[in-house]
């Protein structure tokens, strides 16, 4: 299952990214898009099935990459020009995930 953020975004918030007037407003940081994503992440662990997401938000905002990590995605794409921050700072994460899941 591949969620596109850009698309669920604009369907979410029911904003154009494209749009002059309404650009201002769309942001796949706001609650309602986490939310959203959340969902279909844990629909997709509680059915045994792949998720992955697709779209600008974890190359653009490294905290979006960093909570896909933490609620199980198993899967994001990236532009090619933040393929290796992103994976740098996924790989902490991953790192920090592991070192809080041994001390528990």
């Amino acid at each position: 299952f591949s969620i596109g953020s850009n698309d669920l975004t604009q369907l979410t918030l029911g904003v154009d990214r494209d749009s002059e007037i309404l650009a201002f407003d769309y942001d796949e940081r706001d609650p309602g898009v986490t939310r959203m994503i959340e969902w279909a992440v844990a629909g997709c662990q509680r059915n045994k099935r792949h998720s992955g997401i697709c779209g600008q938000a974890p190359s653009d905002y490294p905290e979006v990459a960093e909570h896909l990590v933490e609620i199980g995605i198993d899967s994001i794409s990236l532009n090619p020009d933040t393929v290796l921050s992103t994976t740098r700072h996924i790989l902490e994460v991953e790192k920090r995930l592991d070192q809080m899941n041994k001390a528990s």
